[in-house]
């Protein structure tokens, strides 16, 4: 918890770190090193200990808990994704997360005609044994979360907070964030006190897909949220599906183009199962979970990483840029590169973007 909660390391980088040295308390020792060679002026602020055990008892006070990647009861279907989050915060039905899930997202300015038919098509497919996922936001998210609790003991629903689970956004889904605790699961991966801003909401998002075996678009303009979630799945190989809608609709237009670029088309419950059957109990391709345990990566001496690191800054910019290309462009080794990568990052000068893409950041 305190490697995670420290300035600067996000799920990718708390990997390597575990990958090159071996155990979370000696990269927590190595992080002010690293992002001062990585040019942070300042002194990265670590994580102590007293905060991170605060937040356990709070948890536990809330009715919640914490799983970490590698437990048996963290979702395989989550651990499978590159950005998989090393803890995440739970307060409800764990026993959810063993269940094949959907994610149904949508408009936040979603039809009238579009919350009936996502609230309708949740209910019919919880009965059918599948967990709903989605973010609660306002719109075909909540219609989503209702349709699924619609459908009583036979159901269930599971909703991504973007903030901490002490949270409640928007306001007015007080009531149904506290049903979704009582009768289906919440989970985040944000410490608990954390509000949600606007760049929660992508990360979010990729939990959202991630849980999920596919993801259904009932409406969204080309821009929007949605449509960032659809991308998010068809990245980790996960289903897109879509309603499609009139043309004259703007909210439409997402669905519909979805469906032009290969999202199966579904008008009702029966596609849905048709389209996910295959998938059910088949075994996700997973990346190795962090092991405390696992033998530290030989560390690049600091010669090397300085030679290296003006050749890569060269390559990068504030727009993002695969790491396969950074690698085939100057043709160093991987575990150089990723060092080099890891230190920028940790000093604030670099962001990881989804699809292991990465930019310097302005």
């Amino acid at each position: 918890m305190r490697l995670i909660r420290s300035e600067n390391v996000g799920p990718i980088t708390f990997r390597q770190l575990l990958l090159r040295f071996g155990s979370a308390a000696a990269a927590l020792d190595a992080l002010p090193s690293l992002a001062a060679s990585g040019g942070r002026r300042g002194r990265l602020k670590v994580c102590p200990i007293e905060p991170a055990r605060a937040e356990l008892v709070a948890l536990r006070r809330l009715g919640a808990r914490m799983i970490t990647l590698g437990e048996a009861l963290y979702p395989e279907a989550l651990a499978a994704i590159d950005d998989a989050p090393p803890v995440i915060a739970v307060k409800g039905r764990r026993e959810l997360l063993r269940v094949p899930m959907l994610a149904i997202v949508g408009a936040r300015n979603a039809s009238a005609n579009g919350r009936t038919f996502a609230r309708r098509l949740a209910q019919a497919l919880a009965g059918r044994g599948l967990v709903i996922a989605s973010g609660l936001a306002r719109g075909i998210d909540a219609a989503a979360h209702r349709g699924a609790l619609d459908a009583g003991a036979a159901g269930g629903t599971l909703a991504v907070i973007a903030g901490g689970l002490d949270s409640v956004y928007p306001p007015e889904h007080a009531a149904l964030q506290e049903e979704v605790a009582a009768k289906g699961l919440l989970v985040s991966e944000a410490p608990l006190g954390t509000e949600p801003q606007a760049r929660h909401f992508p990360r979010r998002n990729r939990l959202v897909s991630g849980l999920s075996l596919g993801v259904l678009v009932v409406e969204g303009a080309r821009r929007s949220g949605s449509l960032i979630t659809a991308r998010l799945a068809a990245e980790q190989g996960r289903e897109v599906m879509a309603i499609p809608g009139s043309p004259l609709d703007p909210r439409a237009q997402g669905p519909n183009s979805l469906i032009r670029q290969g999202a199966t088309l579904v008008q009702s419950a029966e596609d849905v199962i048709e389209c996910l059957q295959p998938l059910v109990g088949r075994p996700f391709a997973q990346a190795p979970a962090p092991d405390p345990g696992i033998r530290a990566s030989p560390e690049p001496g600091p010669r090397e990483t300085s030679q290296a690191r003006a050749e890569i800054e060269e390559l990068l910019s504030p727009t993002p840029v695969a790491v396969d290309e950074v690698l085939r462009r100057c043709q160093l080794s991987a575990p150089l590169v990723q060092a080099v990568l890891l230190e920028l990052e940790l000093a604030g000068r670099l962001e990881r973007q989804a699809g292991n893409r990465v930019a310097l950041i302005a």
